[in-house]
């Protein structure tokens, strides 16, 4: 139920090029102005100290750190050695967007899809500098299966839907064409896979990093949990979900037709009955907790963006949340 209200129109919804631009030309003025400092270097997504990749081993020297010491070594050779580490440089970025077709659709200031740009571009101003890199991985509908269509004669195709990579590379050029191609991302008809979206970030194995996975996490929870849980073992994870108000309660409208995108399903709900607004909540919030346990179970920090708030403020309570944590030495 709370899926079937949570979509509007199927028709797919094209980024012009213009637009996307502006969009984005207005998302790093914001960006810039209250994102800017709230941050301590560039690694914040890293272990502190002197490194956290294991590096050669060295007898021991008086005033060394007895933590490092690599005791296989030291039981093969019967002489104490103590394990080098080596310090991360950069830090890279990848961020696996989901562009599904439940994501075209809003009823606040935004659509779903917008803010996943937005958070996007959030990340992406956050990150790189100081050499560090950024890529992404992109998932849409079923449109490998059949073109983007009009709906007519027949539901959307049910596929795998469309997976995009984008290396990773450094410097703010290459950060502002990866965020182009994601705002210029058209969304197609069909159902996506969010499990095989975060998948694509495991295979091949990266250095260890920050992933960030941004989705409305409408897909059932078994579909993504266990590849978000891999994807915990390596990197810092970080899940955006987005969320629109309708979504989580319905308005007494009369009779509202609503068609899932992802299955070309249309119903006629009746929300002038109060007992069906009330199950419809209930739902809701039902799948919302099924949601942050999952993610929760996985070990990954959970950052919810609604589309009729300010997302910005939101992710700068975040931000500084998550600073002033790391600080205090109680993040993961």
């Amino acid at each position: 139920m709370a899926r079937a209200a949570a979509v509007t129109s199927p028709t797919p919804r094209p980024a012009p090029a213009d637009r996307s631009e502006a969009v984005l030309s207005r998302l790093q003025l914001l960006v810039t102005r209250k994102l800017d400092g709230l941050l301590q270097g560039d690694y914040a997504g890293l272990l502190p100290g002197p490194g956290s990749e294991a590096g050669e081993s060295r007898e021991y020297r008086p005033g060394d750190d007895v933590r490092r010491m690599d005791w296989p070594v030291t039981a093969r050779t019967t002489t104490p050695h103590v394990r080098r580490t080596v310090a991360d440089r950069e830090l890279e970025t990848w961020l696996a967007l989901d562009l599904s077709a439940s994501l075209d659709f809003g009823t606040g200031q935004w659509l779903k899809r917008e803010v996943v740009v937005a958070a996007a571009a959030a990340i992406t101003h956050l990150t790189v500098r100081g050499g560090n890199r950024i890529g992404a991985v992109i998932g849409t509908g079923g449109g490998a299966v059949a073109p983007a269509r009009r709906w007519r004669g027949g539901p959307p195709p049910v596929g795998p839907g469309v997976l995009t990579r984008l290396p990773a590379r450094s410097g703010r050029k290459e950060a502002q064409g990866l965020l182009r191609t994601v705002a210029r991302t058209a969304i197609q008809p069909g159902r996506g896979d969010l499990g095989a979206l975060i998948e694509m970030l495991n295979r091949p194995p990266r250095r260890r990093g920050v992933a960030v996975v941004v989705s409305d996490f409408l897909a059932p929870a078994e579909q993504w949990s266990r590849p978000m849980r891999k994807l915990r073992v390596r990197h810092d994870v970080l899940a955006i979900e987005v969320v629109d108000p309708r979504e989580l309660e319905l308005p007494d409208v009369g009779v509202l037709p609503v068609v899932d995108p992802e299955s070309g399903e249309l119903h006629e709900v009746q929300t002038a009955d109060p007992r069906l607004r009330q199950r419809y909540a209930e739902a809701a919030t039902a799948q919302r907790a099924t949601i942050a346990a999952a993610l929760r179970g996985a070990g990954a920090a959970h950052l919810r963006l609604r589309t009729d708030r300010d997302w910005l403020l939101d992710m700068v309570r975040f931000v500084a949340a998550q600073r002033h944590a790391r600080t205090r030495g109680t993040t993961r």
